[in-house]
């Protein structure tokens, strides 16, 4: 007998015998300490090479994007086409291809426990924000700028991109209940998960964060004399702008009155040669006189000249108008009315049968609508007046769902939904993607080609975010930025990359081990769930900031210290956390 063997306890010898062997302890033994490195993940010093690798894959593909913005070629404007971009067509395609392909029925179901995690993250990072922006005594807008950056994060390009290169790396995160689960399979799950939970963040990010949280300055009561100053201040900005171009525009609309061209519809903007704007049909300050609205009739401008609009008569410039004006009545009068194009008569022969296949198919379709319009009028008005009215509020309620449905529907929703379509139909599924098929090798083999175009894009177009958000704007800094900047980058970094995911680290085990839902057993789905309790700020929060003025030059500190300086320690933490509450639910 050893001396392990003596101090064993009673049950363990009873139940290995005499010729008890250290190296037989299972996982589940309390010498499991003792044990070398499990199999299931990498040691230490290989995740933390594998999680840099990963971390620096986004890094590098981003920073191209990065350097050219600063450069100064890459600017909102186009950032922000290539983002719509990425969002109706190239991201829809990746949704699409790696949905389709690996989904069944059987999975969906278990999804209903991601709006659950959703909503306790939610609650974690409010009350963990307000708790921190108490500590720091910020009053009510800092406060709830501070809830904003904690409560929503990153869930859509970093996330993704994170999870496809984990899923290519790490060899620990198929799923034993998928037989021969492999990593292409892995990354469709993870961007399936993802997906969800940023269509509920979308949802609330631009509902309670737009217009609460990250609300103009005008919303609060403590500001309303600043805002009423500045609000002063640019209108006397905007006087002093228009007061020198009163005699240009006079001088102008003289020119083209000498022009006789009264006919021609006037563009709703002229430049002049010295690169000054103004609009013929708007007001004329020409000796101090004010517009008159667009409404205003030709008797008015006849009792007041010199505030007329329509047809220029110099304005009191030493000219009168009536004489034009009796000129240009009688050359109006002398034109023939001009159709529509519809009234143009379709020329003879093979040219004019599209013309005329157009007018019989408007014609067809208006007289077939006429009829359904008829006759469902007639049809509601032989109803009892209680059935009347049942319909109409049935109508109504219907209009309601479908205008938000319609509203809350973006591309890739509409691909998730498709995606799910045909992952239900074993038939469909097939018909797309077994190997062979026509469909497969001409429009799967087309939309897996656009593909694999959006997550680089993501992180291009994430580079130049980060360049642009973080440009010094040193005289557009409010003295309140300055005062309180660094303790609300502070407050910011630490309400989303770091509270929240301590408080809800246990909660996520406690998940894990214990609640019946087959998709917690996921790997990929804890460590899902892992990076969003710890990702950074969402980058759409500082779209939100510049349209409603709030903090910009804060919301670019804290776009580069989370994605820049804090990203590699934050997710080599959180994946290794993800990665020990997997084997300890097991």
């Amino acid at each position: 007998m050893g001396l392990l063997d003596i101090r064993a306890p009673t049950s363990l010898r009873l139940a290995w015998g005499d010729s008890w062997d250290p190296t037989s302890v299972t996982a589940s033994s309390p010498f499991v300490i003792f044990k070398k490195p499990q199999e299931a993940h990498p040691s230490i010093d290989n995740l933390v090479l594998l999680v840099f690798g990963a971390v620096l894959e986004v890094v590098c593909v981003s920073l191209p994007g990065y350097i050219i913005a600063r450069l100064g070629h890459f600017d909102a404007d186009k950032q922000k086409f290539l983002a719509n971009l990425n969002v109706m067509l190239f991201t829809p395609c990746l949704i699409f291809t790696k949905l389709a392909s690996q989904l069944n029925a059987d999975k969906l179901l278990d999804l209903g426990i991601i709006p659950i995690i959703f909503v306790i993250q939610t609650f974690v990072s409010y009350l963990v924000s307000r708790i921190v922006a108490r500590c720091f005594g910020f009053n009510k807008r800092a406060s709830n700028f501070v809830t904003a950056m904690g409560v929503f994060g990153n869930s859509n390009s970093l996330p993704i991109s994170l999870v496809i290169s984990l899923a290519q790396t790490l060899k620990g995160l198929h799923w034993d209940r998928i037989p021969g689960d492999n990593d292409d399979e892995v990354a469709a799950r993870g961007i399936l998960y993802l997906l969800v939970f940023q269509q509920l963040g979308q949802l609330v990010r631009w509902s309670w964060g737009y217009h609460v949280l990250l609300a103009p300055k005008s919303k609060y009561p403590e500001y309303t004399n600043e805002t009423v100053e500045e609000g002063r201040y640019h209108d006397e900005d905007a006087e002093d702008d228009n007061e020198p171009h009163g005699l240009i525009e006079g001088v102008d609309i003289l020119h083209e009155s000498e022009d006789h061209d009264y006919d021609r519809p006037s563009s709703p903007t002229h430049t002049d040669d010295s690169g000054t704007h103004y609009e013929p049909a708007g007001r004329t300050p020409v000796g101090g006189s004010s517009g008159a609205s667009p409404n205003d009739s030709e008797d008015d401008e006849h009792d007041e000249p010199r505030k007329g609009k329509g047809k220029p008569d110099t304005n009191g410039l030493g000219l009168t108008g009536h004489l034009q004006g009796h000129e240009d009545l009688d050359r109006r009068l002398s034109f023939p009315h001009i159709h529509s194009t519809d009234e143009f008569e379709a020329p003879p022969g093979i040219k004019g049968v599209p013309l005329r296949v157009r007018r019989f198919v408007r014609k067809a379709e208006l007289k077939y609508w006429s009829y359904l319009q008829t006759t469902g009028r007639r049809a509601y008005d032989s109803l009892p007046r209680p059935v009347q009215v049942g319909l109409t509020k049935l109508h109504h309620a219907w209009k309601r769902v479908y205008q938000f449905l319609w509203d809350f529907m973006n591309p890739p929703l509409w691909a998730m939904l498709i995606a799910v379509f045909i992952a239900s139909v074993p038939d469909l599924q097939a018909l797309f993607f077994r190997e062979g098929s026509f469909i497969k090798t001409s429009v799967t083999s087309a939309i897996s080609s656009s593909a694999g175009v959006a997550v680089p894009l993501i992180l291009v177009v994430l580079g130049a975010n980060l360049a642009r958000n973080t440009q010094a704007r040193d005289d557009e800094v409010e003295p309140e930025e300055r005062e309180i900047g660094t303790r609300l980058l502070v407050a910011s970094l630490v309400s989303r990359m770091l509270l929240p995911t301590l408080v809800m680290a246990p909660i996520l085990a406690l998940f894990a081990k214990f609640v019946p839902v087959s998709i917690l057993d996921d790997p990929i789905f804890v460590i899902v769930c892992f990076l969003l309790t710890g990702a950074p700020s969402a980058l759409q929060l500082a779209q939100i900031c510049q349209i409603n003025n709030v903090y910009e030059t804060i919301m670019g500190r804290i776009l580069f210290q989370s994605y820049v300086v804090w990203i590699l320690p934050s997710t080599l933490i959180l994946v290794m956390c993800a990665l020990e509450v997997v084997e300890w639910a097991k």
